[in-house]
């Protein structure tokens, strides 16, 4: 057993070649290169970019999933409580729904019948096309308006009848009224998320000029980003006089006369990520509401982690939309500033369409 002499000679073995080791890599220089081994060029941009892609795929389909998981717990503890649970509230469905690009709900009133055939006449496909859209790319488009404050009157019917004729409306459980514009926006995004599975959920008004082809390319490049908000971001002043369009009756929570809101997306045109239309839909009860809708909007995600991104291809102007699109830099959406809209929409869109449009088979030829 007397082994030590033996462990001494391995031990004393072990370090000289060590050393050995050490010499040969100091002779062979700071950067030796083992002569049986090949070493291939690598694209080291690629890799980083490869990676950080991941990373962001990784990143949404974690946020997917807690938003998911934040459903069904809320659904789950109405249950519990005894609490009715709302239509547009339901445990999400992971097997056999459809995906989507995008919904498009188009903001809409009673009174605005010339304006949606405006539309209808131009950017919005109708019929079979409009259903092809759908099923090929992956595109919802609807008008998006609730119900009168008589419910069953004269105004409903009318809607009733014209989406009997054309087949675009979404129907909300929401009572129409200028002054409740934040709470339709509310219950649209937590509409559409429930019926449609989608990568991003879009509201635009019924007054402005979309290229549908253009916005889904300008979307599917933010697909693998998590909490997107998409937008012509701005910082308006906060009014606090009564009587003035766009009056902030909470003008205080803001700080002293004169400041400015948070960014947040104009109203005309903006896009949000699923995890994001989850996000209302789950909480779409203890958000607060403030007097104009894209503030309230934009109010709901102070504090989220969502990246802002702002797009001005999403608020040109009709008078340089043309040579926007005459350079090759086609607008997404055109309206007037002045009028928040396209200025007498319903003469107008015709013309806006010939000089701004993206061209008769840009949706056909598009790849999402």
């Amino acid at each position: 057993m007397w082994n030590v002499p033996e462990a001494k000679d391995k031990t004393i073995a072990r370090a000289i070649g060590v050393k050995d080791e050490r010499l040969k890599l100091i002779s062979e220089g700071c950067d030796p290169i083992r002569k049986d081994v090949k070493h291939e060029p690598k694209d080291i941009l690629g890799e980083v970019s490869r990676t950080h892609n991941a990373i962001q795929t990784l990143d949404k389909t974690i946020s997917n999933l807690e938003m998911e998981l934040a459903a069904t717990r809320a659904v789950q503890e109405s249950i519990i409580n005894g609490s009715p649970i709302s239509g547009d509230q339901k445990i999400p469905e992971a097997s056999g729904k459809r995906k989507y690009l995008m919904v498009v709900g188009i903001n809409t009133a009673f009174s605005s019948r010339k304006r949606r055939d405006s539309v209808r006449a131009t950017w919005m496909p109708q019929g079979e096309e409009r259903k092809k859209l759908e099923e090929e790319k992956g595109i919802i488009m609807r008008f998006v308006i609730g119900h009168s404050a008589t419910s069953g009157g004269i105004l409903d019917r009318a809607i009733e009848a014209e989406d009997q004729k054309h087949g675009d409306f979404l129907r909300l459980e929401h009572v129409e009224g200028y002054l409740e514009l934040s709470a339709k926006t509310k219950t649209y995004f937590a509409t559409a998320a429930a019926l449609w599975d989608a990568d991003f959920y879009v509201k635009v008004d019924d007054d402005v000029h979309v290229n549908i082809a253009t916005l889904g390319a300008t979307l599917a490049r933010h697909r693998t980003k998590p909490r997107v908000y998409i937008g012509c971001m701005k910082s308006g002043p906060v009014l606090a006089q009564k009587g003035v369009r766009y009056h902030e009756p909470e003008y205080w929570k803001f700080g002293e006369e004169g400041n400015k809101y948070f960014r947040h997306a104009t109203g005309q045109l903006y896009a949000i990520s699923k995890d994001l239309a989850s996000y209302i839909s789950i909480n779409q009860h203890v958000l607060h509401k403030y007097a104009n809708e894209d503030v309230s909007l934009g109010s709901w995600f102070i504090g989220l982690d969502v990246e802002h991104i702002d797009d001005r291809s999403l608020c040109c102007g009709t008078a340089d939309c043309e040579w926007k699109a005459q350079a090759g830099n086609v607008c997404v959406a055109s309206f007037d500033w002045t009028c928040s809209g396209i200025c007498r929409s319903v003469e107008r869109m015709r013309d806006v369409h010939r000089r701004c449009g993206e061209g008769k088979n840009a949706l056909g030829t598009a790849a999402f």
